[in-house]
């Protein structure tokens, strides 16, 4: 099953669930949720924008899948020896 369509029946049964079954739910995601909304602050956010105007501009560095697989495969050989 796709994240999307995983997404669209949890939205679905929220709608309907009993209160208790609701409270059960979002008891186990509780503290993701409130981490969440504290993570993104205005520094955050900034960095985020600029990061993103970087890389539309094409001024940011970026790299191939390779290039990232290649550095990745070399770190875990390195750290081996």
């Amino acid at each position: 099953m796709t994240t999307s369509a995983i997404r669209e029946k949890l939205v679905s049964y929220l709608q309907v669930a009993d209160d208790k079954k609701l409270k059960a739910i979002y008891t186990m995601v509780e503290d993701e949720i409130n981490t969440a909304e504290n993570d993104w602050d205005e520094d955050f956010i900034n960095e985020l924008e600029n990061r993103s105007k970087s890389f539309v501009t094409g001024n940011a560095k970026t790299y191939t899948w390779e290039e990232t697989k290649q550095a990745a495969v070399s770190r875990v050989a390195s750290k081996k020896k």
